[in-house]
């Protein structure tokens, strides 16, 4: 499996239009600490969706930040992209690997103990548990994990695969980064406590310093 870097995974969201365009602000978060960019888009047409990303990742480019897309298989092949992130609707990621090949990163969303032991087997490059608070940036059909979940599927994931990177999404701000970092989280997944944010830069960054302080230290 490939060597992931967790700490501040940015998630650029179609629903962020309003705001800037998508690349600008994936390249914010990229010089502001973010270690991974996600594009997701649960709306847009499949042409709109593969121009958007191959934009991401020219903004990206020279940056070292890899970039995945969540979901869309056939748009991180079409675009170039590092990856994809998928949940559990999604193809297989046995499936997306065949078809990626073993460079591309591949990311999974753990949401329950199903999940996990889904995460467990599957030929993945990390995992992403959540939502562990409550988000306005998806609708979410299931009630957040809150911490003692999170930490009951981490230990799961830990227990079996202790060399795999595990985040943790939804609801998170600097203040919680630096919980659940301490609660067992090698980074977090984070849309609206960057990019809703009055000041997204200071944002970013403080996300970033608030998981290297729980983590011990700028390694990661």
């Amino acid at each position: 499996m490939n060597r992931i870097d967790y700490r501040l995974n940015a998630i650029v969201d179609g629903s962020l239009r309003d705001i800037g365009a998508l690349p600008a602000l994936a390249s914010l978060a990229a010089r502001n600490g973010a270690t991974i960019i996600q594009y997701r888009d649960k709306n847009a047409p499949t042409r709109l969706m593969i121009e958007t990303a191959q934009a991401i990742r020219e903004a990206l480019a020279g940056s070292g930040v890899p970039f995945v897309v969540n979901d869309r298989v056939d748009v991180a092949l079409a675009s170039g992209a590092d990856g994809v992130h998928l949940g559990r609707e999604d193809m297989a990621a046995e499936t997306a690997r065949s078809l990626l090949g073993p460079q591309a990163i591949i990311g999974l969303t753990v949401k329950n103990t199903a999940d996990a032991e889904r995460a467990i087997a599957a030929p993945i490059d990390y995992a992403c548990i959540g939502g562990v608070y409550e988000t306005l940036s998806k609708n979410n059909p299931d009630a957040p994990l809150g911490i003692d979940g999170f930490i009951s599927l981490r230990a799961r994931i830990r227990a079996a695969r202790p060399d795999l990177p595990v985040g943790a999404i939804a609801g998170i701000d600097a203040a919680r980064a630096g919980t659940i970092a301490q609660a067992g989280a090698d980074g977090v997944a984070v849309i609206a406590g960057i990019f809703r944010s009055q000041d997204m830069e200071s944002a970013t960054r403080n996300l970033r310093v608030a998981v290297d302080r729980a983590l011990g230290g700028d390694r990661p």
